[in-house]
């Protein structure tokens, strides 16, 4: 009764296959692919891994993108299911004006910190730092009531909306410096601060709204760049989007079986 995970973003999909739809469940085989390249799946990293039982999957990227990953499902005879936000799961309950608007994303990355805090007996209020294409900054309190969160660009969009909407500015590789003296370098830390300021705010919401510090975590793509930079301490967690889909699939395969 394998399992596969499926974290679809705007640049990468990244899978993960599991012998059970549990937490703790023994990893089988990992990969991920840049959107351009899915569909050559069935035909490469997928072809010879042994038929998974169910797939669960996060998508944030559309339609025509999920159609296309379906499309590399025909060699399993198997039907995917795709996370939609609900008003509540798995521990969790969605403060969202409208909770099936919430990217699946953000969702799923909110249970899976729950579940990671809970595990070591954390009943902490916490912020969940997604870093990738976008930036997610969202509040959750003790008792797992999603409070919102934040979307902001991520570094590259700063960069690329900075070089076309200012003359002379061109992306450069700079680095992260507290007091920048040149135009690399100024940019670089400008929008990793940027950042940084974002979650230290969110950061003081939480304390104020909780009276309690919050626990910090941190993923997506780029989080292992940001991490040095907080102001806050973040713990980094590679796998957050495949721990809260092994939470999501231990109660909905479990439900549908009883």
């Amino acid at each position: 009764m394998t399992f596969l995970a499926l974290d679809i973003g705007n640049t990468r999909l990244k899978w993960a296959h599991y012998a059970e739809p549990r937490p703790g469940a023994a990893l089988l085989a990992q990969g991920a692919e840049f959107l351009e390249n899915i569909d050559k799946l069935a035909d490469g990293a997928w072809r010879h891994m042994a038929p998974p039982s169910q797939v669960l999957g996060c998508v944030v990227a559309g339609d025509t993108l999920k159609r296309r990953v379906q499309e590399q499902m025909d060699l399993w005879d198997v039907v995917p299911q795709w996370v939609v936000a609900s008003d509540q799961e798995a521990g969790l309950r969605n403060g969202y004006d409208y909770p099936s608007r919430l990217g699946a994303d953000r969702w799923v990355a909110m249970i899976g910190a729950y579940h990671h805090l809970r595990k070591r007996g954390q009943a902490l209020p916490f912020v969940v730092v997604m870093v990738g294409t976008a930036v997610t900054v969202e509040a959750v309190d003790a008792d797992g009531k999603f409070l919102g969160g934040l979307i902001l660009p991520g570094h590259g969009i700063m960069l690329r909306a900075l070089e076309s909407g200012t003359a002379g500015l061109h992306v450069p590789t700079g680095e992260v410096r507290e007091f920048p003296t040149n135009t690399s370098d100024a940019l670089t830390s400008g929008g990793t601060f940027a950042i940084a300021g974002a979650v230290e705010r969110m950061v003081q919401h939480v304390h104020s709204r909780c009276g309690q510090e919050p626990a910090c975590i941190m993923t997506g793509g780029a989080g292992w760049k940001m991490a040095p930079s907080m102001t806050r301490p973040c713990e980094l967690v590679d796998n957050l989007i495949f721990e809260g889909l092994l939470q999501m699939a231990q109660g909905r395969y479990a439900a549908a079986a009883g």
